[in-house]
């Protein structure tokens, strides 16, 4: 069975086209599909359409949230009651194409885990395509996970990855880079991107600060979340020492200005700016260092609920899971 996943906010007018196209390559290609919408609080009777669609068809479900809680809760949702070995993810505004859902199976076949769709070819306007440009650019420089569009929606994905992944935040495109970091394969493949017919865009501009800080926010997550001391108390360990060399350049060059070593001005302490500098590098240095440990404990005890490994087979009898 193969899932799909369409998080929805005022797609009304979208969702019995894109039922209809679903249907379509479900018959064509033989598929046995369940398609679960989630409604993130719309209030232009997006709802009143999941309903109707799932009482004419058993095979599609709704959920819907109390409110507006953003793309990654919806999808999370959506993941939770998925029964599919596969599971696919698009948007409910018809710009993505369920023709394309063939191509996607193939292309994974049994050597990849994740396959994310590329917009090659966008027709959205300028101010939405150069900060996803910008930000996709930023993803797969920072993170390794070479993709040219991490922000696409259309995505396939085998169904143990959510058993590891929790998405919270607007960590929802970041969900190949998550499971890379686990040892999940991900590949891409060019996918259509057809004109929006109903509603307007909900990303812009607006967006891309918050994405840089999500995009931090993953890389410490992947590249330190089993080790945040390797972080901070580098740092910390680096600004500490940039103080302390200073407090001892100081206090050498006051010890060498008196009496009777005292051949020049003496050398006040608190008249120079490097000796405010290095206060506060050593204690910007332990505060990092103290965050490090506190990360580390905290990860310490996050670690015995979710395991910092990821298995991929198992074999003979004794196996048992952990």
């Amino acid at each position: 069975m193969y899932s799909i996943v369409i998080p929805i906010h005022n797609e009304a007018n979208s969702l019995k086209t894109l039922h209809a196209e679903i249907d379509k390559v479900a018959e064509t290609q033989g598929y046995d599909l369940e398609v679960i919408f989630v409604d993130d609080g719309s209030s232009d009777g997006s709802w009143q359409m999941v309903q109707q669609l799932a009482a004419a068809d058993d095979r599609v479900g709704g959920i819907r949230l109390r409110r507006n809680f953003g793309k990654a809760c919806a999808l999370s949702a959506g993941f939770n009651a998925s029964r599919g070995e596969i599971v696919f993810t698009m948007d409910g505004d018809l710009q993505d194409d369920p023709s394309e859902i063939p191509r996607f199976l193939e292309y994974m076949g049994d050597d990849l885990d994740v396959v994310s769709g590329w917009k090659k070819v966008r027709h959205d306007p300028w101010h939405k395509v150069l900060p996803s440009r910008v930000f996709n650019w930023a993803v797969s420089r920072l993170t390794g996970v070479r993709l040219h569009d991490h922000n696409c929606g259309f995505k396939c994905y085998r169904r143990q990855i959510f058993d590891e992944i929790r998405l919270y935040g607007e960590l929802h495109r970041f969900v190949p880079v998550l499971a890379s970091s686990r040892g999940y394969r991900v590949g891409e493949i060019p996918v259509g991107h057809r004109q929006r017919q109903h509603g307007q865009s909900k990303y812009g501009v607006t967006r891309l600060p918050k994405g840089f800080l999500d995009l931090m926010t993953v890389k410490f997550l992947t590249g330190f979340g089993q080790r945040p001391q390797h972080a901070l108390g580098t740092l910390g360990l680096g600004f500490f020492s940039l103080g302390m060399l200073g407090i001892v350049v100081l206090s050498a060059l006051w010890f060498l200005t008196r009496p009777p070593f005292s051949w020049w001005e003496p050398v006040h302490l608190t008249d120079r700016a490097i000796f405010f500098y290095s206060i506060v590098a050593l204690f910007f240095g332990g505060q990092l260092l103290s965050l490090g440990f506190l990360a580390e404990l905290m990860a310490s005890y996050v670690s015995r609920e979710s395991l910092p490994y990821s298995v991929a087979e198992r074999v003979g009898g004794g196996m048992t899971k952990d």
